[in-house]
């Protein structure tokens, strides 16, 4: 008895401890700079000295949590009255994002003797389930968590000041920043990056979808019939015609090249299907049907890696320097150093404003307790940055709501989903939209129907067909049932209304015509494959469409109409692509393309071209 109230007592302890950290963030271990990408491997640490004596016998102690994609493993080694390692694994977290965590918290932990030490922003699930596994190793060693209040070095850094010389900066390891960084070394340029978060990948590691292009190699291959201007009208009908067509021009001319490229340094994505607003197949994405941000964030890194270009993580870019007008490098800081970088000339790549509610609340005070898909680097710096030397904004206010997030998480769930053949019904089981129409009229729809949600329903050839789904069901967003009855049971619709709605639309599929809603793309499988899945989705905010106003070449233009000399821009952080809404797939297309163009005008720049 006595024994069953002292482990209520140590579990009690570990949950304050756990509300403690995760609440109140404590900030007792000072974060080191990198100046490479995270390796995303198994994290383990050695001790280096002494640290806190333990009451616990010497051995290897074992704890698990469940982490965002599966269980996490922590090892706790004790040896002679002290914590000599810790290890902790969890291959199934988010590569970029929690596998950070994973790698990154074990030596915290042995740095400062205790679990109070900072999180890695982005990845709190990851993070909270590698504290909650070692603090269940302690446990089984007999330690008290709540007991370890730490030797480590928490006084905190005395800043010194470092100047850099480099032919370009990048500011941002996106996917645009990394495009334009990968062409800048092509081209023979002495590059660096900043990185504000302790992992790069920015939003691109939250694109699920793929990356739209047309006349690509592909498309020929599967006889798919596309055309440049097909891919300018669809861009320019989906964004309202509010898009300046010479960027969409540009962007659609260069995104086979741009795929071309992909191929170049390992990143291929050879799979051609439909997605929302699009009149022919022209998303690509891996073969495998996996999420192409994190396939193309990991490629982008080895890419970075084997170039030897310095990444400078948790170094967040602050003011642009300039002289005579004219961008000359930045200033920056880390936990550890004032930076003052010079360079030739400057590309911001850093991202939209989804992320800081603050802002984006400013121009759609409408948006105000939205849950955003956004990674949390997402932050608008790059664009106040750019307003203090005179740079213009176009379409500030155009912010798009994706409607299928998983609410809970905020996971997107990929557009590939609907474009493979998934429906969308409401709580009585019944389609209400063409689920191929585009984000904006989808996500109004959705918050029309009762409770402002909606279902995903898929079946088991559509999982097969699409690694993304894999991730959902791992997560635990996904309802599984062997017939279709039974799932509307459990998502507590009447059963005759859904198997209505699957079996008049498995005929609109046979027909190849949507009588309801007039849908004609994603319909080249029907839903008949037992079992089935479904996922409650709503909508989030999703993309931030307005930003720096850019020329063709990327040049930032400033409010008197002119190029700010030296100044580059490409991504989220600029507007006039994509105007009133983004065709799901374009974003993708816009960070390779002008992140590309942006390196190569860069490069121009420095030469004097």
């Amino acid at each position: 008895m006595k024994k069953i109230k002292w482990q209520g007592i140590i579990s009690l302890a570990l949950v304050i401890l756990m509300m403690f950290v995760v609440v109140f963030g404590v900030q007792q271990f000072s974060k080191k700079t990198a100046d490479t990408p995270a390796e995303g491997t198994q994290g383990g640490a050695q001790a280096n000295n002494g640290g806190a004596t333990v009451d616990a016998a010497d051995g290897t102690y074992t704890g698990t949590a469940r982490g965002f994609g599966g269980d996490i493993v922590a090892e706790v080694t004790i040896a002679g009255g002290q914590i000599t390692a810790v290890k902790v694994t969890g291959d199934s977290e988010t590569e970029g994002l929690g596998s950070v965590a994973v790698e990154k918290l074990p030596e915290r932990i042995l740095k400062a003797q205790s679990l109070n030490v900072d999180t890695i922003s982005g990845a709190s699930i990851s993070s909270d389930a590698v504290l909650l596994a070692v603090a269940n190793a302690l446990q089984e060693a007999g330690i008290d968590p709540a007991s370890l209040t730490g030797t480590g070095d928490s006084a905190s850094v005395q800043k010194t000041d470092e100047t850099i010389d480099v032919d370009v900066v990048v500011v941002g390891a996106g996917g645009a920043g990394m495009a334009a960084a990968l062409t800048l070394k092509q081209n023979g340029k002495n590059v660096i990056i900043l990185e504000k978060m302790p992992y790069v990948g920015g939003n691109t590691t939250k694109a699920t979808g793929g990356m739209n292009a047309a006349e690509t190699h592909y498309q020929a291959e599967q006889d798919i019939e596309d055309s440049v201007e097909q891919f300018v009208e669809d861009t320019m009908k989906g964004g309202k015609e509010m898009n300046n067509i010479d960027l969409v021009t540009t962007m659609a001319e260069n995104s086979s090249d741009a795929i071309d490229w992909l191929d170049s340094i390992g990143a291929p994505l050879p799979k051609v299907s439909f997605s929302g607003g699009a009149t022919n197949a022209r998303i690509h994405s891996p073969e495998d049907g996996s999420g192409v941000g994190e396939y193309l964030v990991a490629a982008f890194s080895k890419n970075l890696e084997e170039a030897g270009i310095p990444v400078y993580l948790e170094t967040k870019a602050t003011e642009i320097i300039t002289v005579d007008g004219k961008a000359a490098g930045v200033k920056a800081e880390s936990p550890e150093k004032n930076y003052t970088i010079n360079a030739k000339a400057v590309v911001l790549a850093t991202g939209g404003f989804g992320a800081n509610e603050e802002m984006y609340t400013t121009y759609r005070p409408d948006l105000k307790g939205t849950v955003t898909t956004n990674a949390p680097g997402a932050t608008g710096d790059g664009i106040v940055m750019a307003e203090a030397v005179g740079a213009d904004l176009v379409d500030i206010e155009q912010i798009q709501l994706h409607p299928t997030v998983e609410q809970s998480t905020s996971m997107l769930i990929t557009e590939g989903v609907r474009g493979d053949g998934a429906i969308l019904v409401n709580q009585s089981g019944k389609r209400f939209t063409n689920e191929m129409l585009t984000r904006d009229k989808v996500s109004a729809a959705e918050l029309e129907q009762e409770g402002c949600y909606a279902y995903v329903i898929f079946d088991q050839n559509l999982r097969e067909g699409l690694k993304a789904t894999e991730k959902y069901i791992k997560n635990g967003l996904v309802t599984e049932a062997a017939t279709i009855e039974e799932l509307a049971e459990k998502l507590a619709i009447d059963p005759a209304t859904l198997a209505e709605t699957l079996k008049n639309w498995n005929s609109y599929v046979a027909e190849g015509s949507d009588p309801e809603f007039g849908r004609d793309t994603g319909m080249e499988a029907d839903l008949s494959t037992a079992p089935y899945y479904a996922i409650k989705i709503a909508p989030g905010i999703h993309h931030t469409m307005g930003g720096i106003k850019i020329d063709t070449e990327t040049q930032v233009i400033n409010t008197e109409g002119e190029a700010i000399a030296g100044l580059f821009a490409a991504g989220e952080v600029t507007g006039g692509v994509h105007g009133g809404n983004r065709i799901g797939g374009n974003a993708v297309t816009d960070i390779v393309v002008f992140g590309r163009i942006a390196g190569q005008s860069a490069t121009d720049y420095v030469d004097g071209k």
